[in-house]
């Protein structure tokens, strides 16, 4: 069974090492995963100031987002799911949970700074490209930006 909730400062490095799992699932080298190693660590003091909702199973973080408030906006500022759970709707659950929490919050859009590989996953639920940004860890890198509203994918659902 996938329970869902927010991490425990214990469990935040197990999180973390899963992400970059994640990223490292579309061939990236060690050196590419290493440049963007801080970008993808989310740290104690992140869990006060940003949501976060992780997908457990056997006490196993598989899968994670976390939003990111700033400047006026929503931004999506991580979705992962770990390599071998991809597939069985862990992503969507966590968009869904990431779209109420951002419209509970007041926000009618969510950015999405997206790594390329992902794209295709934003773009079947719904994200309308809007242009590119640079890489936060990669210089002379762009990923594509996405802008998504922020109504819930099933409205039946409450917000986990």
């Amino acid at each position: 069974m996938i329970e869902y909730r927010a991490p425990a400062v214990a469990e935040l490095a197990a999180m973390n090492a899963m992400m970059l799992r994640s990223k490292g699932h579309w061939g990236y080298d060690e050196a590419f995963l290493a440049a963007c190693a801080e970008e993808l660590t989310v740290e104690a003091s992140n869990l006060k100031l940003h949501p976060v909702l992780v997908a457990f199973e056997d006490d196993a973080p598989i899968g994670m987002a976390k939003l990111l408030y700033e400047d006026g906006q929503c931004y999506l500022h991580h979705l992962f799911v770990a390599p071998d759970a991809m597939g069985r709707g862990i992503g969507h659950r966590l968009l869904d949970w990431a779209r109420r929490s951002a419209r509970a919050a007041g926000f009618k859009v969510m950015v999405i700074e997206s790594d390329p590989h992902a794209a295709l996953f934003y773009e079947k639920l719904g994200a309308k490209r809007a242009g590119s940004v640079p890489s936060g860890s990669i210089p002379g890198r762009e990923l594509p930006r996405f802008e998504l509203t922020c109504q819930a994918l099933h409205t039946g659902d409450r917000i986990l």
